[in-house]
C-alpha cells in the first residue's frame, strides 16, 4: 500500500476506503481527451478494475490533449483503447485494464453489463452516445459522470438512479453549444479541469461518501475566470421517459443508423454485421499494388482522395466528407 500512502493520508479515504476502492470496477467511454485524463487518475489511485470503451484510433491531433498516447501510437495508428491499455499497464500493473475497441453503439448490452460495474465516466464527444449512458445508468441502476469541454470551457455533472435528475431530465436546459473541439478546439486545461471534477466524484462514489457528493451542475471558463455552481434538482422529471414512474428507455430502443456523420467531423462512419479480417485484407490489398498500412486492430488506405480506416469490429471510417452516399459507395465498390 505504499505506493497509496499520500491518498490513505487523505482522511476520507483512509486505509478501508482505499481497500474499497481496490475491489471497484470502474467503465470508461471514450478514451479521447477526458477519458485519458480520467483514466489515468482512477489507475493511478489503485481502482481494481478498468474497462475502456473507445471506436477511435491515435491521430497526431490528439496529441496536444489527450495524455495518455505518444508520436508512436499516432505514427503506427493504434486504437485508443488499446494504447491506453498499454500505456496505463505500465503506470500500474496491479490494475486490471481491459480494453474493448468497438463504438458503445454497437455494444452487447448484456455482455459488458453482466460483471458489476460501479460507476461510468462519460468521455465521449456525442449527445447520441450519453442518452445511450444515461439509459444504462437508470436500467443498471449505475451512477455515471457526465463531463464535455470545448474551447476553454467546460462543464460536469454527477447522476446517481433514484436521486438525481437524469442526463434525459436537464439536457434541454443546458446551453445551446454546438461547437466541438474540431471547430472552434479546445485548450488542455479545460479538459484536465473537467476529469478532475469527474475524478474527484468518482472517487467519492467509489468509497461510498455519499455526503460529500456534488449535487450542482458545475460550469467554467478558464480563459474569462468565470466559475458557477447550478443547482438541477428541480429539473427532476416524473414523466421522463428515462428516469421518471413509466420508462421506456427510448435510447435502448432506437435503431441504430447503419451511416452516420461523426459529431464535428468530416467522417463518415458505416457500420456492418460482420468483422473484417484485417490481416488478410491487407495483405490481399498490398498484392494488388495498393498502398495501405495499420495493425491488427485496423487498416487504412487511400481511396478515391479520402482516407479510408477499417476497423476489425467491422466499422469504415471515411474521411474529408459529410456525404454518406458518398461513403456507401466506396464500401459497394472496393468492399462489398
Amino acid at each position: 500500500m505504499e505506493r497509496y500512502s499520500r491518498q490513505i493520508l487523505f482522511s476520507p479515504i483512509g486505509e478501508e476506503g482505499q481497500q474499497t476502492i481496490r475491489h471497484k470496477h470502474v467503465l470508461v467511454v471514450g478514451a479521447g481527451a477526458l477519458g485519458s485524463a480520467n483514466a489515468d487518475m482512477l489507475v493511478r489511485a489503485g481502482v481494481g478494475r478498468l474497462t475502456i470503451v473507445d471506436r477511435d484510433y491515435v491521430d497526431w491531433t490528439n496529441l496536444q490533449r489527450q495524455t495518455l498516447y505518444s508520436e508512436e501510437d499516432a505514427e503506427k495508428g493504434w486504437p485508443k483503447a488499446i494504447a491506453a491499455k498499454r500505456r496505463l499497464s505500465s503506470v500500474n500493473r496491479d490494475v486490471h485494464v481491459e480494453a474493448l475497441v468497438m463504438d458503445m453503439q454497437d455494444t452487447s448490452f448484456d455482455a459488458l453489463f453482466e460483471q458489476q460495474i460501479d460507476i461510468m465516466i462519460d468521455g465521449t464527444d456525442n449527445f447520441e452516445t450519453r442518452f445511450l449512458l444515461n439509459d444504462l445508468s437508470q436500467k443498471y441502476r449505475i451512477p455515471w459522470v457526465y463531463g464535455a469541454c470545448v474551447g476553454s470551457y467546460g462543464l460536469s455533472f454527477t447522476i446517481i438512479p433514484g436521486q438525481t435528475p437524469c442526463f434525459r431530465c436537464f439536457v434541454n436546459h443546458l446551453p445551446s453549444y454546438h461547437l466541438t473541439c474540431d471547430n472552434v478546439g479546445i485548450v488542455s486545461p479545460a479538459v484536465q479541469m473537467v476529469a478532475s471534477y469527474q475524478t474527484a466524484e468518482a472517487l467519492k462514489i467509489l468509497v461510498g461518501d455519499v455526503a460529500a457528493i456534488r449535487r450542482s451542475l458545475v460550469m467554467f471558463d478558464v480563459w474569462q475566470n468565470e466559475h458557477r455552481f447550478l443547482r438541477v434538482d428541480k429539473l427532476k422529471n416524473e414523466h421522463c421517459p428515462s428516469c421518471g414512474s413509466n420508462r421506456t428507455y427510448p435510447a435502448l430502443q432506437s435503431e441504430k443508423a447503419k451511416m452516420s456523420v461523426l459529431c464535428g467531423r468530416d467522417t463518415v462512419q458505416i457500420r456492418h454485421v460482420h468483422p473484417f479480417h484485417i490481416t488478410e485484407m491487407m495483405e490481399q490489398m498490398k498484392a494488388s499494388g495498393q498502398q495501405v498500412h495499420g495493425n491488427e486492430y485496423l487498416l487504412m488506405t487511400q481511396l478515391e482522395g479520402h482516407r479510408v480506416v477499417l476497423f476489425a469490429d467491422g466499422r469504415m471510417l471515411v474521411h474529408g466528407t459529410k456525404d454518406v452516399t458518398f461513403a456507401r459507395s466506396l464500401y459497394q465498390k472496393y468492399f462489398s
